[in-house]
């Protein structure tokens, strides 16, 4: 795209780029190399599989907390092991993709010596895309589910008001010879970032996922005040039950605030959020079927793509979507670069290079 006015470009960063740039930022936020590594490549692989409402897109909001001081660039992350299968991971405010990674990683060796692990977190920050953590439980040859919560901007069925968050679930399973089949989804139409999205670039929400705060259909950014529940008008009353129970397990099991008792993501920059995290892996060995589970997964593909339509396996388009961005790099809209320009300058970074996609 060649264009005179720069603020309308879209540009393209390689995945290395944004990797580095990412890691600058957050160094120079005084987070650990450790961490900043953690965060930076988490945001940019989820951008690679395409899902833009939580990849680098979400980097300037935590910079944001840093800088008014309710994540902590270095916080004191407590692990309390309850039970031989069971722990409580308390996050000490941190950036939450950092204390989610420990707490499944837990989990991880948890079910390896247990056959299945429940680990849960509480006093965290917005953890990115849950599929980050099923997937590597998946890769390593378990079987991973993961949570997590946030600020009323759902509404619950028969409602039009904001109650629940978009409670987000994900479950992994491993396949042999490819990625891991990969469940990732919010229980809400679509996520809440996807709004925020929308209004940072001007473009307009599809029809039937948001309300007004009157209750009337909310295609404006803008005017979108609660998301509708997955299902719709009819059938909303599915995804309002799963974003209720994963509430649940991820709030007050973990000794966390719900819904309305959270502190907004993008509003009340300088108060803790007090998310919570839900985390469960079983190792498929402990089972009949554990030893073959990774060949049926593949030959369910196969036959599944067999199918008329050629339907495929959950994680597959974005997998998909990561072999074309490690190719022509992963799109920055015009509204994203002009917040990495003003983090860049803020913190005297360079910006990460363009892909010259001419």
């Amino acid at each position: 795209m060649t264009t005179d006015d720069t603020s309308t470009l879209l540009r393209h960063c390689g995945a290395a780029a944004l990797r580095e740039w990412g890691r600058d930022c957050l160094l120079a936020m005084d987070v650990s190399e450790t961490d900043a590594a953690c965060v930076a490549d988490s945001l940019v692989q989820t951008s690679l599989w395409g899902i833009d409402s939580h990849g680098i897109a979400r980097l300037p909001h935590y910079l944001n907390r840093l800088a008014h001081g309710s994540i902590l660039p270095r916080p004191d992350i407590r692990v309390v092991q309850s039970g031989p299968a069971t722990a409580q991971v308390h996050g000490g405010q941190g950036l939450g993709i950092v204390v989610a990674h420990r707490a499944n990683a837990l989990a991880m060796d948890l079910a390896r010596e247990t056959g299945i692990a429940a680990v849960g977190v509480s006093d965290s920050s917005h953890c990115g895309a849950v599929g980050l953590y099923s997937r590597a439980a998946a890769e390593a040859g378990l079987i991973g589910l993961a949570s997590t919560h946030s600020d009323s901007i759902a509404a619950p069925f028969g409602g039009y008001a904001p109650f629940l968050g978009t409670n987000p679930i994900s479950v992994a399973v491993p396949r042999d010879n490819a990625a891991p089949v990969c469940l990732d989804m919010a229980s809400t139409a679509i996520p809440w970032n996807r709004v925020m999205n929308a209004r940072r670039e001007g473009h307009e929400l599809p029809p039937g996922v948001a309300f007004d705060v009157d209750g009337n259909e909310a295609t404006d950014p803008q005017l979108a005040r609660a998301l509708r529940p997955l299902g719709g008008p009819q059938q909303g009353y599915k995804g309002y039950g799963l974003a209720l129970m994963i509430e649940l397990l991820c709030g007050p099991l973990n000794g966390n605030p719900f819904g309305p008792h959270i502190s907004p993501m993008y509003e009340q920059l300088d108060v803790a959020r007090r998310l919570g995290a839900f985390f469960i892996v079983i190792d498929p060995a402990r089972f009949a079927g554990g030893p073959m589970l990774g060949a049926v997964v593949a030959q369910m593909a196969q036959e599944l793509a067999a199918q008329p339509g050629q339907p495929r396996m959950p994680g597959d388009p974005e997998q998909s979507a990561q072999t074309q961005r490690l190719h022509d790099g992963i799109p920055i809209e015009p509204g994203l670069w002009r917040e990495f320009t003003q983090w860049s300058e803020r913190l005297h970074l360079q910006l990460p290079s363009v892909i010259d996609t001419a």
